[in-house]
């Protein structure tokens, strides 16, 4: 089963602690992962996906609009 992860304020390093994390739940999502820091570095979001249905790249999270 997929596995979503994240925190919100201002952490040193977001981007190896928010990778530290996705790794802790790799048993959730072995197939792919992702990753998401907002502009300001306030909000951190993480995703480990399992493929079983879509195993295409169009099943990559986190998602994001056309405009991003």
């Amino acid at each position: 089963m997929c596995g979503f992860i994240g925190f919100v304020g201002e952490i040193e390093h977001r981007k190896e602690v928010i990778r530290k994390m996705a790794d802790r739940i790799i048993h959730r999502g072995p197939d792919m992962d992702g990753e998401y820091i907002s502009p300001d570095g306030e909000v951190a979001l993480g995703f480990r996906r399992l493929s079983i249905i879509d195993l295409s790249e169009a099943g990559r999270q986190p998602m994001v609009s056309e405009d991003g």
